[in-house]
């Protein structure tokens, strides 16, 4: 227990922007690798290893299926619905990768978190900076949409489970790092039984060999054991409105490891669009805390009434 709270402490000594940084290069560097199982697994059953070996780790590591038990529905009901977003937005997830740049899918998924972040603060500035972020996607939707629109069905229904991800994931958050560490692998659990009859199908080919079941762990702890856990570890220590704002280090990472490790060079456009994006983000504010109000005129005329008659 004492050594337990020790590692919790070291955590807390962290900056949450460190964990959030980690998460941003791991969250689109494993699906880079995942993209060149894709010709030994089909699509879902990358997806499904990536689950499945994801869903082993957190059981080896946390054993979360004992707490699922002892939380009230209303927790439970959370982890529910957290693990049918984790499971539905990693299929949606490779299956615009495999038809869209790397790139182009992770400026649509960041749509979703700056609206978010702008829902958070109704400012002139913010508006701007929303339009821009929208101006941004469109010019990449626009460069590749007469090509591949199904990838871009895929792309945007994964930008909207990405926003339940992240709000859901702050639910799960509240209750401290070591205990949205449970959630979340009670989650993965919950996702693997989902995609497993999606899947698994798709994965016997890969599971024959030793080096592709490697590969495929590799991916899982790449892209879901490690950016999911420094989320949390994020997530304990800042808002909601904050995180999503950070949010925009995803786009210009998904481009960067799409290039170095894919080789996917983006065009001129592209370029022009991701920019937009990522110069929304940085234009926008979080809003300033109102200061609470003491109570109306009357109640305050009240409060001085009674305190002169004590």
């Amino acid at each position: 227990m004492l050594q337990h709270e020790r590692k919790m402490t070291v955590t807390r000594k962290i900056p949450p922007h460190v964990f959030f940084f980690v998460s941003a290069v791991f969250h689109y560097l494993g699906p880079s690798f995942a993209v060149l199982l894709f010709s030994y697994a089909s699509v879902l059953g990358v997806a499904w290893l990536r689950i499945a070996s994801a869903a082993i780790v957190f059981a080896v590591w946390r054993r979360p299926w004992r707490i699922f038990p002892q939380m009230p529905w209303a927790k439970q009901r959370t982890l529910l619905a957290l693990g049918i977003v984790l499971g539905l937005m990693n299929v949606c997830f490779y299956l615009a990768i495999a038809r869209l740049p790397l790139g182009t899918v992770g400026a649509i998924e960041f749509l979703g978190p700056i609206a978010l972040a702008a829902l958070g603060a109704r400012t002139r500035r913010n508006i701007v900076a929303l339009l821009l972020a929208i101006g941004g996607v469109w010019l990449l939707t626009d460069v590749r949409f007469s090509g591949q629109p199904l990838g871009f069905l895929f792309a945007f229904a994964n930008c909207a489970l990405f926003i339940l991800y992240v709000m859901l994931g702050h639910q799960i958050a509240q209750d401290g790092d070591a205990a949205g560490i449970d959630r979340l692998g009670a989650a993965m659990l919950i996702a693997l039984i989902l995609i497993t009859p999606l899947g698994l199908g798709g994965a016997l080919a890969a599971l024959t060999n030793p080096l592709f079941v490697l590969a495929g762990i590799g991916v899982g702890i790449c892209s879901s054991v490690i950016p999911y856990v420094c989320d949390q570890l994020a997530m304990a220590r800042l808002s909601q409105a904050t995180f999503a704002l950070l949010l925009s280090l995803l786009p210009a990472s998904a481009t960067v490891i799409g290039v170095v490790v894919l080789r996917q060079i983006p065009s001129v456009l592209e370029i022009a669009g991701i920019l937009l994006v990522v110069s929304g983000i940085a234009l926008h504010r979080e809003a300033e805390a109102q200061p609470r109000k003491q109570g109306t005129k009357p109640q305050l005329r009240k409060r001085r009434n009674v305190a002169k008659d004590q």
